[in-house]
C-alpha cells in the first residue's frame, strides 16, 4: 500500500493541468491541494502509511520563497526523503539556477503535459537525477548542462581566473550563428561588452545583477542584458554568465513589447508604415512589403509597403513574383532558414538571396484575403516559436488596417464617414449606436456613451483661421482614438462635437478612468503648423445603457445634458448624467404621478448584485434592487424615486412587486441550477409598520414556492426603533416564519447596539462609504475591523458592501468578514446577465468535477 502523489499548486489551472497528466499516467492516488497548509490538513494521520511517492509543487515567487516551499514540504507526512518535482510558473521570479538543492527534478509549466510522467519514470528507474548550477559555496559539484539543455537561455561558462570561455550553451551558438567551438578559448572580453561599467567589475561581483551589454555574434553584435554568478566547474572556480538578447525574434518579452507598440498605433497610412518599421527593425528583417489585392480581383495588387536594407534591384513585377501569388491565394508560406530553393521560381528571392522567408495571407472578417505581406532574412530567421506568432500577429495588424482604410474609403462614397478626420459621421455613428444596444440588450451587457465637446473652439476658427481648427480637430482625432480601446467608437457628430461608446463595462470606475484620461491628454499643448501653441480643452457628459435610457436617442441627450452640467463646472472636465434631488423637488408632482402608473407600464425593473464567499469567492447570495426607468427621462436613481415612494405610499405597493418578481426569479434559478442562493431584499421604513406585512411576505412565499429560509430581509439602520410602529414585532414574525433579518448601511446610523440588542438579525452590512475607505483612512478600518469582530462575538454574520479594489479584499479577507458585495466582483445585473453568470459558474465547476478538493 502506498500514499499516493501530492500536488500542490496555488493556480487551479495548474493543478488541474498536474492533476490531469497524472491521472491520465494511471496513477490512482493523487492528493490536490492549493498550498502547503492545506496538504497538511490532507495527509493528516498519515504518519503511519508509506511514504508519498511524490511530491510535485508549482513555485511562483522568488528564491526566498522557494526555499521556504521546499522546508515546509518536507516536514510534511511522509514528505522527508519524497522525490520532489518543481515546475516553474510562468510569473515565478526565480532562474532554474536559483532552485534549492536536494529536488529531483525540475520543468517549466508549459512541460507539465509532455515532459511530468517521463521525467519522474525515469527518476523511478534510477537515473541519476539532474541537477542545477548552484552557488560555489555550497561545496557541491553541479551539472549545469541541464541548464543548458532544458532552458531557452543564453549560457557562458568561463574560467574564474583567466577569464577565458570553457563552455557555452546550444542556445548561444543558435542564436549568435557560431558554432560551440568558435567560443571556446575565447576571452570574456571578446564576447561581451557592457554599457556604463567595466567588465572586470562585472565580473568581480557576480552579484547575479543585469547589466546592458553586446554579445559577439557572427553579425557583428545582439544587444540585451547579461548577469554573472560564481558556481563550480569540474571542482574549480568558474564563472556562469546568463545572457538575454533584446531582440524580439528571440525573446518573448521583446517581441511582446514590439507587438504591444505595433497594436497601439493608430490607422491609417503613416501607422502602417511606422507599424512597418518597427517590425523591420525589432525582427531585424531585411525586406518587408505589404500588399493589397484588389477588390474585384481582376487586376495587379497594389503595393503598400515596401521595405529593403540593401542597394534597390530591379524589382520584378508583382504578376511575375510566385510567393506572392499564392499569398494572396490564401497559402500561407514559411521557411526558417532554406528559402533559396523558391528562388528558381521566383525572381524576388532570386534576386534578394533570402535564406528565411515568410509569405502570410491578410484575412478579414470572413476570412476572404484582403491583401499579402510578406517578411524575409538574408541569414534566416530566429527562434521560429517567437517569430512565427509575431509575424501571423503583425499580418492581422496589417489586415486591421487594410479593412479599416478600405471601410473608410466606401464610408466615404457612401455619405458616411467624415472627409476630415476619417472618422463615422452622426448618420454612421447613430447606425451603429442601434446595433450596440441591440446587441447589449441581447447578451445583459452595459456601456457608456460620452459625448464631447471642445471648450471654445469658435474663438481659435475666428483667430487662427478654418485651417488651424482643422488641424485642431484632426489632433482631438488622434487623442481621442489613442484614448480608447479597439471594440470602442468614436465618431465626429457635428462641428466641434464629438461622440464615444465605451463597450463591455464591468464598473462604472472603468468609465471614469477613461474620462479622466482623455480630460488629461487634452490638456497636452498642441503645436499649429506655423509653430503657435495652443491648450485645448473639452467638457464630456456621460451616460450609461441600460442605468440611464434604454434607447439611442435618450442616452445622448442625456449624455449632451450631463455635458453641459460640466461646461457650468467651469470646462475641461466631465459629469456623470444624474436626474438631480433638485429637478425631483421642482418636477416632485409629475414624477409621483408618473410613479403610479411605472409598476402598470412595465417601466420598474429588478437588478440582482451577487454576495460571494470572502474565502473561497464563489456565490452565495444576491441583493434585489429596484429600478425605475422613466419613459423620457431614462434611468431614475433610487436615491430620488424611492423618498417619492415612500412619501406617497406607493412604496408599500412597489415593495411587494419587487418582492414577489425576486422570489419567483430566485425559485427559477433554483430549479435550474440547483443553487440554494439568499435573496436580499429591502424593507422601506413604510413597509415595516404595516400590519398586513406578515401576512404578504407568507403569500409571496407560498405563490413563489421559495424556501422561507432563502429569503433575507434588509431594514437600514437609519430606522428608528421608536418611531416605527410595528417594527420589532413584524420582524420577530418574519424570523419566526423562517426568513433571515440583515441590518443595511450598519455604522451609519445612530443605534447601531441597539439594533442588534433588540432585532431578530442574522446578519449585518457594513456599509460601503467605510468600506471605500479602506488603505485611506486609518479610523474607518478601525471601524470596520471593530464592527467585524462585535458581530462575531454576538454570532451575527458580516457582510462588507462597495468592494471595489483588491486591496479591500485582501483587508477583508484578514480581518474575517464573512462576505462581500461590490463591484470588485460584479455590478448589479438584469436577469439575463445574472443567468449568464451561474451558467458560467455551472460550466465550471462541472469542469473540476474530477479534481479533488
Amino acid at each position: 500500500m502506498n500514499s499516493g502523489i501530492l500536488v500542490v499548486a496555488a493556480q487551479r489551472e495548474l493543478r488541474r493541468s498536474l492533476f490531469d497528466a497524472l491521472d491520465q499516467a494511471g496513477y490512482p492516488q493523487i492528493h490536490s491541494a492549493r498550498d502547503v497548509s492545506h496538504a497538511a490538513i490532507l495527509l493528516e494521520g498519515r504518519a503511519s502509511l508509506p511514504p508519498l511517492q511524490l511530491i510535485v509543487a508549482v513555485l511562483a515567487g522568488d528564491e526566498q520563497q522557494a526555499r521556504a516551499c521546499c522546508e515546509q514540504l518536507r516536514r510534511l507526512p511522509g514528505g522527508a526523503d519524497t522525490p520532489l518535482i518543481l515546475v516553474l510558473a510562468e510569473e515565478a521570479k526565480l532562474a532554474p539556477t536559483d532552485l534549492p538543492p536536494g529536488i529531483t527534478d525540475w520543468l517549466s509549466a508549459s512541460q507539465i503535459g509532455s515532459e511530468l510522467v517521463p521525467r519522474w519514470r525515469r527518476s523511478q528507474a534510477g537515473q541519476r537525477p539532474r541537477k542545477v548550477v548552484a552557488a560555489a559555496d555550497s561545496g557541491a559539484h553541479e551539472d549545469y548542462r541541464y541548464v543548458f539543455e532544458e532552458g531557452d537561455s543564453e549560457w557562458l561558462i568561463a574560467d574564474a581566473q583567466t577569464g577565458r570561455l570553457l563552455e557555452v550553451s546550444p542556445t548561444v551558438a543558435r542564436h549568435s550563428r557560431m558554432h560551440a567551438g568558435q567560443w571556446e578559448g575565447l576571452p570574456l572580453s571578446d564576447v561581451l561588452r557592457f554599457e556604463g561599467i567595466a567588465i572586470s567589475q562585472v565580473l568581480a561581483e557576480a552579484n547575479r545583477s543585469w547589466y546592458p551589454c553586446q554579445r559577439k555574434s557572427a553579425q557583428g553584435a545582439d544587444t540585451g542584458q547579461a548577469s554573472v554568478r560564481r558556481i563550480r566547474h569540474a571542482g574549480h572556480e568558474a564563472l556562469a554568465l546568463m545572457f538575454r538578447s533584446d531582440r524580439a525574434d528571440l525573446r518573448a518579452e521583446a517581441a511582446l513589447s514590439l507587438l504591444s507598440r505595433i497594436f497601439a498605433s493608430t490607422s491609417g497610412v503613416d501607422a502602417q508604415t511606422a507599424s512597418g518599421r518597427l517590425l523591420f527593425d525589432e525582427l531585424g528583417l531585411d525586406y518587408l512589403a505589404v500588399w493589397s489585392a484588389r477588390q474585384d480581383g481582376a487586376d495587379a495588387p497594389t503595393q503598400m509597403l515596401q521595405l529593403w536594407s540593401g542597394d534597390d534591384p530591379q524589382w520584378p513585377p508583382a504578376q511575375l513574383q510566385s510567393s506572392l501569388q499564392l499569398v494572396l491565394g490564401g497559402k500561407p508560406i514559411l521557411y526558417r532558414n532554406d528559402a533559396k530553393r523558391l528562388a528558381p521560381i521566383d525572381p524576388l528571392l532570386q534576386q534578394l538571396d533570402l535564406a528565411g522567408f515568410a509569405g502570410l495571407p491578410l484575412y478579414d472578417e470572413r476570412h476572404t484575403v484582403l491583401g499579402a505581406m510578406l517578411a524575409g532574412s538574408r541569414r534566416g530567421f530566429g527562434e521560429m516559436g517567437i517569430i512565427e506568432p509575431v509575424l501571423r500577429c503583425a499580418a492581422a495588424r496589417f489586415a486591421q488596417m487594410l479593412e479599416l482604410g478600405r471601410t473608410r474609403e466606401q464610408g466615404r462614397a457612401e455619405g458616411l464617414v467624415d472627409a476630415l478626420t476619417g472618422l463615422p459621421n452622426r448618420l454612421l455613428f447613430n447606425d451603429r449606436l442601434d446595433t450596440i444596444i441591440r446587441e447589449a440588450t441581447r447578451n445583459g451587457e452595459c456601456f457608456a456613451v460620452l459625448f464631447v465637446d471642445l471648450d471654445r473652439f469658435k474663438a481659435i476658427n475666428d483667430t487662427y483661421g478654418h485651417a488651424a481648427g482643422d488641424q485642431v480637430l484632426r489632433t482631438v482625432t488622434q487623442r481621442l482614438c489613442g484614448s480608447i480601446r479597439a471594440s470602442d467608437t468614436v465618431a465626429r457628430y457635428a462641428g466641434d462635437e464629438f461622440t464615444v461608446v465605451l463597450r463591455h463595462i464591468v464598473k462604472n470606475d472603468d468609465v471614469l478612468r477613461v474620462a479622466e484620461k482623455i480630460v488629461q491628454v487634452m490638456e497636452t499643448p498642441l503645436y499649429l503648423e506655423d509653430g503657435t501653441e495652443l491648450q485645448v480643452t473639452a467638457s464630456m457628459g456621460l451616460s450609461f445603457f441600460p442605468d440611464d435610457a434604454g434607447d439611442a436617442q435618450t442616452l445622448l441627450k442625456h449624455a449632451d445634458e450631463a455635458m453641459y452640467a460640466a461646461k457650468h463646472q467651469g470646462r475641461n472636465t466631465f459629469q456623470i448624467y444624474e436626474v438631480s434631488p433638485e429637478y425631483a423637488k421642482q418636477h416632485g408632482m409629475a414624477l409621483k404621478t408618473r410613479l403610479r402608473h411605472a409598476e402598470g407600464n412595465g417601466e420598474l425593473r429588478v437588478v440582482y448584485q451577487p454576495q460571494v464567499n470572502t474565502e473561497t469567492e464563489d456565490i452565495v447570495g444576491m441583493e434585489a434592487l429596484v429600478r425605475w426607468e422613466h419613459p423620457e427621462l431614462g434611468m431614475i436613481s433610487p436615491a430620488v424615486f424611492i423618498p417619492l415612494a415612500e412619501e406617497s405610499g406607493l412604496i408599500v405597493s412597489i415593495g411587494e412587486w419587487v418582492m414577489r418578481t425576486a422570489c419567483r426569479q430566485a425559485k427559477e434559478w433554483e430549479q435550474r441550477y440547483s443553487l440554494r442562493l439568499r435573496l436580499g431584499v429591502n424593507l422601506s421604513a413604510v413597509q415595516l409598520m404595516e400590519p398586513q406585512l406578515l401576512d404578504t411576505v407568507a403569500t409571496v412565499l407560498r405563490e413563489t414556492g421559495l424556501d422561507p429560509t432563502l429569503l433575507e430581509m434588509e431594514v437600514t439602520e437609519s430606522i428608528s426603533i421608536k418611531e416605527a410602529p410595528n417594527l420589532v414585532e413584524n420582524l420577530h414574525a418574519l424570523h419566526r416564519l423562517g426568513c433571515h433579518i440583515a441590518i443595511d448601511d450598519f455604522g451609519t446610523g445612530a443605534a447601531s447596539l441597539d439594533y442588534l440588542r433588540r432585532l431578530p438579525a442574522d446578519r449585518i452590512k457594513i456599509d460601503q462609504s467605510f468600506v471605500r475607505n479602506i488603505g485611506v483612512d486609518p479610523d474607518d478600518e478601525a471601524i470596520v475591523r471593530a464592527t467585524i469582530e462585535m458581530a462575531h462575538r454576538l454570532k451575527r454574520a458580516v457582510v462588507a458592501e462597495g468592494v471595489e479594489i483588491e486591496q479591500h479584499l485582501q483587508f477583508l479577507r484578514q480581518h474575517g468578514c464573512d462576505e462581500l458585495q461590490g463591484y470588485l466582483f460584479c455590478r448589479p445585473l438584469q436577469p439575463i446577465s445574472f443567468d449568464k453568470l451561474l451558467a458560467e459558474r455551472q460550466r465550471l465547476l462541472e469542469g473540476r468535477v474530477a479534481e479533488p478538493a
